[in-house]
């Protein structure tokens, strides 16, 4: 009887991943020797190199530990160096706001910017504006002033809550 050569996985839902082949994938090995894991996280072999060495996540992590990006530099060179880049980074200073992938403008969390909002503050306001506006937000909603006005209420506690946040961060703010 002869074997059949349809494909059974063909449509949709899809059975494997796109890209996906029937052949055997090409692993590239670690490039510490010895290693048989697969190295799929390049690592520079020198400053401002294009070559690359590929690590298992492993090594890699050691790599990492160990490198030495003015390795082979005399303390002067290193200076000038890193005076030199800083200089030349200078251009992407206005972006550096932008942080790591955080909410906001990298200076505020994104509940501090929520607790901003809620005291209606524009996002760059200082503490001192803060608890101006907790003030006259607290005095305007506070339950004494509107005796049985639950929005009156659920407002005020979230002038309170926003007021905790900004106030707990201002704390954690190095001097």
């Amino acid at each position: 009887m002869a074997r059949s050569s349809r494909s059974y996985d063909w449509g949709f839902p899809r059975w494997r991943g796109y890209e996906a082949t029937r052949e055997a994938a090409k692993v590239r090995l670690c490039d510490r020797h010895g290693c048989d894991k697969p190295g799929d996280r390049p690592a520079p072999k020198a400053p401002n190199s294009p070559e690359r060495w590929y690590f298992c996540e492993e090594h890699a992590a050691e790599y990492n530990r160990n490198w030495d990006y003015f390795a082979g530099l005399t303390p002067e060179e290193a200076a000038a160096r890193e005076a030199r880049e800083r200089a030349d980074f200078s251009g992407f200073k206005e972006a550096q706001h932008y942080g790591w992938g955080g909410p906001g403008d990298g200076s505020r969390s994104r509940d501090e910017l929520h607790a901003l909002k809620a005291l209606e503050l524009d996002d760059d306001a200082d503490f001192e504006a803060v608890k101006r506006a907790w003030r006259k937000l607290a005095k305007e909603h506070h339950p004494d002033v509107k005796p049985g006005d639950a929005a009156a209420a659920v407002r005020f506690q979230a002038i309170q809550a926003a007021f905790e946040v900004l106030r707990k961060a201002e704390e954690r703010r190095p001097r």
